[in-house]
């Protein structure tokens, strides 16, 4: 009797990195939406996505998109862009705090699929920058988007969901707690891409982790294999990674709504530390000492009011 072939398991986590292939990677979420879709948008000027939001309304999908209230020359864009999306359909609102930066990019289709990262929704993050895409079916990093997606929806009346998962690294209430640790706990190596690392306790961890036998490797300012720099990614013993939107900066962690994700498949892994070494032998990273002096040059200014 001939052997009936089982169908493999669904793929929960996949990492893009590729410039060219991370609109494809939006467009596919929200064209995998069947009844919902929740977006934390900060730039969004690409027609693609533009149209597959267009299309999921035409599918009668809900689409449900939460705007930051603010980014530098993007007051009155941001205004053209809600009216937009309200033109077609989509239930727009930007976030409360009129002040705070919602930085976070994400986007939850039908409860079931998710995709975090550092791209904002533009030709510029699909062609030339330096940015990290997650797609997973995780139940917890699913369901724990879809907590702060609803919080943030109902803010200033709703307060942080309790039982978040702990992948999940969320600025500003528990950003700092959580990055200490997972920078603290590494045994052998670190390596990060951020160029806005600024935060004087993460370089006094950084250094004292270097000072105690641990390889920190920073990559920072610079094109990165001739992509601009913008998204964030941590590597920890090179078993666990950190990426996303957070920066090592007490606007990101203390400031800002912002989210990474943390990934311990092997296969992602494994991919994001072959990235890394790609970039690091087209740069010089440094070490953490010196990443802590480059910041004390004298007529070096940091005013963490790039774009982003």
């Amino acid at each position: 009797m001939p052997r009936t072939k089982t169908a493999p398991p669904a793929l929960k986590e996949e990492i893009v990195l590729a410039p060219e292939q991370r609109r494809a990677a939006f467009v596919e979420v929200i064209r995998a939406a069947k009844r919902r879709l929740l977006l934390s948008v900060f730039r969004c000027t690409d027609f693609a996505v533009m149209d597959a939001l267009a299309e999921a309304r035409q599918r009668k999908v809900e689409v449900r998109l939460l705007l930051t209230p603010r980014a530098q020359g993007w007051i009155k864009r941001l205004k053209e862009l809600g009216a937009y999306l309200e033109s077609m359909g989509a239930q727009v609102r930007s976030h409360a705090d009129l002040v705070v930066k919602y930085h976070a990019k994400y986007m939850v289709a039908d409860d079931r699929l998710a995709l975090v990262g550092s791209a904002n929704m533009t030709p510029k993050c699909f062609t030339t920058t330096c940015d990290f895409i997650l797609i997973t079916r995780a139940p917890g990093v699913v369901t724990g988007l879809e907590q702060l997606f609803e919080t943030d929806w109902a803010a200033p009346h709703s307060s942080f969901p309790a039982g978040i998962d702990e992948r999940l690294i969320v600025g500003p209430e528990r950003a700092r707690a959580q990055l200490t640790d997972l920078l603290g706990g590494a045994r052998r190596s670190i390596q990060i891409i951020d160029h806005k690392l600024s935060d004087p306790s993460m370089l006094a961890l950084l250094k004292a982790k270097e000072k105690s036998g641990v390889e920190v490797r920073i990559l920072g300012a610079g094109h990165l294999g001739g992509l601009r720099p913008h998204g964030k990614l941590i590597l920890v013993d090179g078993n666990t990674a950190a990426l996303g939107s957070m920066a090592l900066s007490a606007l990101a962690m203390d400031f800002r709504r912002e989210v990474s994700v943390v990934v311990e498949d092997p296969r992602c892994v494994r991919k994001l530390k072959a990235f890394y070494r790609l970039l690091a032998s087209d740069s010089q990273p440094m070490s953490a000492a010196q990443a802590a002096a480059s910041l004390r040059l004298p007529g070096r200014k940091k005013t963490g009011k790039q774009k982003r």
